[in-house]
């Protein structure tokens, strides 16, 4: 039997549901799922990919695919005294009325969300006139008025920018102010933080809670970090494979939790105030119904002497950002500057930042996957710069990458098993077709896949799986160094506990050196041997990982670790 929630008045609660079910055919993604979000409160669902969660906010929004079955007793929307909606019997003309202007959304992606041939302030404007009737200039004055609330440097500049021309933060709040710009009664916020760097996600919390208590509005926040809710909502719901486990006050779920699976959300994160040697998953709590012992891993006395994988002298790597009238060039854009350091063979380096500080561009300069402006790389000894293309090829084999977005680095017209078994054939590895694919189904499961996600294509996964997709590519070819750039940014906290163990067990059996890029200090910590900090291109901190979290130098590491926390 569903749940029978004790509702409130419709005076005081904005959004009710009850006993919502959502099926594909015989597969039931939300089951009987129940609850109430009053006015001016949060409210957050969490739960892991596929926990249905995403699916619950479709529903709301009337956005659920043609081919959903949906049941449910009560979705009662109450955005003002006169008006009230059934959500499930709305036709097109009350979403009109509903969507954009009594609720609002920010999506998960912003890149995907912004149309990339507009320009950010046209996409505010085309809002504003469409729900609120302004004309062209007051839309436009009411927009820069909205880039100024959501805390944009440089609105005017923001204004006039098409989406690829500003950051991921700044996108996230161009987002946040097309939704806002109405004043909706209720704000739809699925993953709205995911994969931004610490201080950019502080900062975007801090943005919404702000908006909030100005306009009173209510906020359904959707997450798979249960520990990113702890200072924003009133309320918490934990869903697990479409079903309701846990709800209660923050403070109850964070304090208190009593479901084995909220306790396993609560302790996969790996800790930022000291190192472990492990880290806990689903199953050891699930199955076992009890936490697995963490053991802290005591900070090596004396630096571990070892062979240099890589030395990196003066690395710098620039591009070219205003051209004169004869094609040269007259501004750059200075993304790494005068890098120098190495990184020992079966150890870990750790490189953190926040966007634009020139992670990605260092750790694809190294690879070559980006022509260095200036510097030397040297690899097993040998100057990697001087080295002609067909030997460069047959060098990858040993340094492959795992790129930050998934999707964009899978063949889409591929099957995933064809993709991990290509490079296989082209570097030499199996004996046969039929070996290759038994080792292609092994590192599916090793990441935490199944046999059958063989014969799949990179469409039918999730983003999560298509992460571990990436890192059993990368693996396939049995690499020495691997450079992870935000390999595990998107994926759940189980997955990523689950990844991130793997990729410790595989470089203690095969001595995997890698260059591990993020923006999580958590993540880092748990996987580093040593670390370095980047800033606007330069490196302003590097050192052993317990002395960087411990003794942070620089200010800028302050910064971070204090966003962090």
């Amino acid at each position: 039997m569903p749940e029978v929630v004790q509702f409130k008045t419709l005076m005081e609660n904005l959004l009710e549901v009850q006993n919502l079910t959502i099926r594909f055919g015989a597969n039931t993604v939300v089951d009987g799922l129940s609850f109430a979000l009053p006015k001016g409160k949060t409210l957050a669902i969490v739960g892991e990919s596929g926990s249905g969660k995403s699916m619950t906010a479709l529903a709301l929004l009337g956005l659920l695919p043609t081919e959903a079955q949906l049941s449910v007793q009560q979705l009662h929307f109450q955005p003002s005294t006169a008006q009230g909606f059934q959500l499930q019997n709305c036709q097109a003309k009350d979403w009109q009325q509903i969507r954009g202007k009594a609720i609002g959304m920010i999506f998960q992606e912003p890149m995907t969300s912004l149309n990339p041939l507009q320009r950010c302030g046209q996409q505010i404007d085309e809002v504003l006139r469409l729900h609120l009737g302004l004309n062209a200039q007051q839309a436009r004055q009411r927009s820069l008025e909205w880039l100024v609330k959501v805390k944009i440097q440089d609105p005017e500049r923001i204004y006039r920018s098409y989406p690829h021309e500003i950051s991921g933060g700044q996108k996230q709040r161009v987002m946040i102010a097309m939704a806002m710009c109405c004043n909706p009664s209720l704000l739809l916020a699925d993953e709205p933080t995911t994969a931004l760097d610490a201080t950019v996600q502080k900062d975007i919390i801090l943005l919404m809670r702000e908006l909030q208590q100005e306009f009173n509005t209510a906020i359904l926040f959707i997450s798979h970090d249960l520990s990113l809710v702890e200072g924003l909502a009133d309320q918490v719901l934990v869903m697990q494979l479409g079903k309701l486990v846990e709800k209660g006050s923050s403070q109850q779920i964070f304090e208190q939790a009593q479901a084995p699976y909220t306790k396993a959300l609560l302790s996969c994160r790996p800790p930022l105030d000291h190192k472990v040697a492990r880290l806990a998953t689903i199953d050891d709590f699930v199955e076992n119904g009890q936490k697995t012992e963490l053991k802290e891993v005591a900070p090596p006395k004396s630096p571990v002497a070892g062979t240099n994988l890589l030395e990196v002298k003066n690395l710098s790597t620039w591009f070219p950002m205003q051209k004169s009238w004869f094609g040269k060039p007259r501004q750059w854009v200075k993304a790494v500057q005068d890098a120098s350091f190495d990184i020992k063979a079966g150890q870990t380096l750790g490189l953190v930042g926040e966007s634009g500080s020139g992670k990605t561009t260092l750790g694809r300069s190294l690879l070559r996957l980006i022509e260095p402006t200036a510097g030397t790389i040297h690899y097993n000894g040998q100057n990697i710069e001087k080295i002609e293309a067909e030997a460069m090829r047959h060098l990858r084999k040993e340094l492959q990458i795992v790129f930050q977005d998934p999707y964009s680095s899978l063949n889409p017209r591929l099957p995933v098993g064809l993709a991990i078994t290509e490079p296989m054939k082209v570097h030499g590895i199996g004996s046969d077709e039929q070996d290759r694919v038994d080792r292609c189904i092994a590192l599916l499961e090793q990441v935490g896949l199944q046999a059958d996600h063989f014969t799949r294509y990179p469409h039918e996964f999730s983003g999560g799986q298509r992460q571990r997709l990436c890192i059993a590519r990368a693996l396939a070819v049995q690499p020495r160094f691997l450079v992870c750039d935000e390999a595990v940014s998107s994926l759940d906290v189980s997955v990523q506990a689950t990844v991130l163990n793997l990729l410790k067990d595989l470089q203690a059996q095969q001595g995997l050196t890698y260059l591990f890029i993020s923006h999580d200090l958590a993540v880092v910590r748990f996987m580093c041997d040593d670390i370095m900090v980047m800033k606007d291109g330069v490196i302003v901190e590097k050192g052993a990982a317990e002395q960087v979290f411990e003794a942070p130098a620089h200010p800028y590491t302050r910064a971070l670790l204090e966003a962090s926390r």
